[in-house]
């Protein structure tokens, strides 16, 4: 006899043909090709791209390709049956054999340009053309796009072969990139922060391609050896992939008066990205400039609940352009990201990000680049003072209420109800100068200690005495504002939702992509599951294997505490 739970279970789709029905492509059919694309979307060599919002492109497929794992999570979510991991067309197609295509999917993936800033300065230097009209998806290419009951997502395939936008790369991601990329994002969709997500990850068995790193144990700042790496697909999963860089293009043409259509362009690529990602919250009925308000309003709201969220758990983007700048208000692109471990303000795991990049200077990043999405709205308010003072004044009060949330998201940490700055600016000083560890500290704080023993674990020298009493004097003060305010024991349970048991830790995810490369991936999967529940203590193995300090031969390693790219 069925039962009425029984009855209300969704069914899943099992097969890739179910699979194909979910298909809705808006992007494309919205939007503009480029005119000089061709039909069939064989597109691969580097060219100028002058106007239109996509090139049509077919991915290149790896060769032999190879399963190594999904994310159950996002599956789940999307409806999707983790059987589809078996069918050979899923796994050809995700492996960027588009040819397998049923209808109604396209038979064709799609690439976008994008414009380039790196803190409030335009570039073009990068595009092999000097203009800037060959900078966008060089190895990432779109190929589907549907609605899982009722949301739509966008799927992209990392790795998937050249673009016009390649400028003269293969297109190819190193198995080392996309497990930490599959990983990443899966890890801070658990820490609850919006992001990109993992759908699955291929390797291929024969297809190898020769990138610059570092050699084992390296110390130097920059990779000093040439080496083979397997090529990899990994498909990451977003409401769609508009960046402030995208935005950014289409203003720039229509301020340069590339062509005719430039103001049209740029009207339909902030509609579609109202349309993509704020359609709940800015009526359709309402002008357009009404609506370039409300947007910039709401992503302002986004963008600083994102970069909040990325300090209270220790992420530092490393590389925040405009390009890496999701308009839709979620963590994009895990390319040199890193997880701060010992405490450091300037912590910036990129080699070539600079201090501009690093751990604290993210909301000042954040700031310019939305000073830049502002600015790209600016032609879409005619002629209207009125209109153009909102907008202004929307962008103006970006700093302050960074800080306010900022100030927030501190108090939180530490179970305050109200910010203090004097006691926190002295924790960040005892914290630097004590070498503590980041996570393990402030988890530590979360039991909400009565004495300094209990913390001395998290650092990673021994303290002297001078040291000592001012951690003591700290802890009192601590203690004496959180007694005033309410139960201890409700405010260690906030706490520690906000605090991680586990983090990202360079040195630890290495192994996984080191036994990746020998075929082994039981480490891949095992680390998926430490990820998946980042705020609660788990057994004692994994607690001795992935809650502890960072061993001392790590530090200053090429390819773990520092790396010039992730391939």
């Amino acid at each position: 006899m069925s039962t009425k739970s029984d009855s209300l279970k969704v069914k899943l789709t099992e097969n890739f043909s179910e699979f194909s029905q979910l298909s809705d492509y808006s992007f494309m059919n919205s939007l503009n090709a480029d005119p000089q694309s061709t039909k069939d979307g064989y597109d691969h060599k580097p060219r100028s791209v002058y106007s239109g919002h996509f090139v049509p492109v077919v991915p290149t497929a790896i060769p032999e390709p190879k399963y190594i794992s999904h994310s159950k999570k996002l599956f789940k979510e999307l409806g999707l049956s983790s059987d589809l991991t078996k069918d050979q067309n899923f796994c050809r197609f995700f492996s960027g054999d588009i040819s397998v295509a049923d209808y109604p999917m396209s038979p064709f993936g799609w690439a976008t340009g994008y414009a380039l800033s790196i803190y409030g300065t335009e570039y073009i230097q990068q595009c092999p053309f000097g203009t800037g009209n060959g900078y966008g998806d060089g190895r990432a290419i779109s190929v589907f796009e549907g609605l899982f009951n009722g949301k739509r997502m966008e799927m992209q395939l990392k790795g998937g072969g050249p673009t016009p936008y390649c400028r003269g790369a293969d297109g190819r991601a190193v198995l080392r990139s996309s497990v930490r990329e599959f990983l990443a994002q899966e890890f801070m969709d658990a820490l609850g922060i919006p992001t990109s997500r993992s759908l699955t990850l291929f390797v291929s068995q024969s297809e190898i391609v020769r990138r610059p790193w570092y050699s084992k144990g390296s110390k130097y700042f920059e990779p000093d050896i040439m080496i083979d790496n397997q090529a990899a697909i990994t498909t990451r999963v977003a409401p769609s992939f508009l960046r402030v860089g995208q935005i950014e293009l289409f203003a720039r043409r229509v301020r340069n008066n590339a062509h005719d259509a430039a103001v049209k362009e740029l009207k339909m690529i902030v509609q579609h990205l109202i349309d993509r990602n704020y359609k709940d919250e800015i009526e359709y009925e309402i002008s357009l400039e009404s609506k370039v308000i409300k947007l910039a309003y709401l992503y302002r709201s986004r963008l600083i609940s994102l970069v909040a969220n990325w300090m209270r758990v220790g992420y530092c983007q490393g590389n925040f352009n405009s390009d890496n700048c999701a308009a839709g208000g979620y963590t994009l692109d895990y390319g040199p990201f890193g997880f701060c471990e010992l405490f450091d303000p300037r912590f910036q795991p990129w080699t070539g990000g600079g201090e501009h990049f690093s751990f604290f200077n993210q909301p000042s990043a954040a700031e310019i680049n939305f000073k830049t999405f502002c600015s790209s709205l600016t032609p879409l308010l005619s002629e209207s003072k009125q209109d153009q003072e909102k907008l202004d004044q929307i962008e103006h009060d970006f700093s302050e209420l960074m800080n306010k949330e900022l100030e927030k998201m501190w108090a939180s940490k530490l179970g305050l109800e109200h910010y203090n700055g004097t006691l926190i600016n002295e924790l960040f000083n005892l914290m630097v100068i004590s070498k503590a560890d980041y996570t393990i500290l402030f988890r530590k704080l979360s039991h909400i200690p009565n004495k300094l023993d209990s913390l001395k674990d998290s650092f990673y020298l021994p303290i002297n005495d001078e040291l000592i009493n001012r951690w003591e004097v700290w802890i009192g003060n601590w203690q004496s504002i959180l007694k005033k305010e309410a139960n201890i024991k409700a405010k260690s349970a906030s706490m520690k939702s906000l605090n991680p048991v586990y983090t990202w830790r360079e040195w630890v995810v290495l192994h996984s992509y080191e036994e990746a490369e020998k075929g082994n991936y039981n480490k891949i999967k095992e680390l998926q599951d430490v990820f998946s529940n980042p705020y609660e203590e788990q057994t004692s193995d994994i607690d001795q294997k992935y809650n502890r300090l960072k061993p001392s031969k790590y530090f200053n390693y090429g390819g773990v505490s520092h790396y010039s790219c992730s391939s």
